[in-house]
């Protein structure tokens, strides 16, 4: 009986082995496609392409108007790489920090409205955009 055994436990003994190597196998698959996912994501946020923004893409309470002078200019910047409200925001209180600028920002379409109450070279409303990561394609 002890000779008819061995070759049963020895034969289960394979078997396990064999299922270990699957196991194995199927651990290394699942955390080789988990890596390439985070990869994917990564990249497609450094390029622009995916979420943004670090403080997710619920809609953050809206910034207060801010109060200027006598209007004397009104300037539309055509903006790029806007994903969400969280960077509506991020715009918005960009060129609002700039003296005697008020923006209207819209995420569709990617455009801020900035009325001044004073000459603004176009240079500082593209710089403060650009500083938060957006692009300026076009001011009118």
């Amino acid at each position: 009986m002890n000779t008819m055994l061995s070759p049963l436990l020895l034969a289960a003994a394979e078997g396990a082995t064999a299922s270990s190597r699957i196991g194995v196998a199927l651990v290394v698959l699942v955390f080789a496609i988990v890596l390439a996912l985070a990869v994917r994501a990564g990249l497609r946020h450094f390029r622009g392409e995916g979420s943004c923004c670090g403080g997710g893409c619920a809609e953050p309470p809206p910034p207060a108007d801010k109060a200027i002078g006598p209007e004397v200019a009104r300037r539309t910047l055509e903006l790029s790489g806007l994903h969400c409200m969280n960077c509506v925001g991020r715009v918005k209180k960009a060129l609002d920090a700039i003296p005697g600028a008020a923006a209207d920002v819209s995420l569709d379409p990617q455009r801020a409205v900035v009325r001044l109450d004073r000459p603004v070279a176009d240079d500082v409303l593209r710089r403060a955009v650009e500083g938060q990561g957006f692009r300026v394609v076009a001011v009118s």
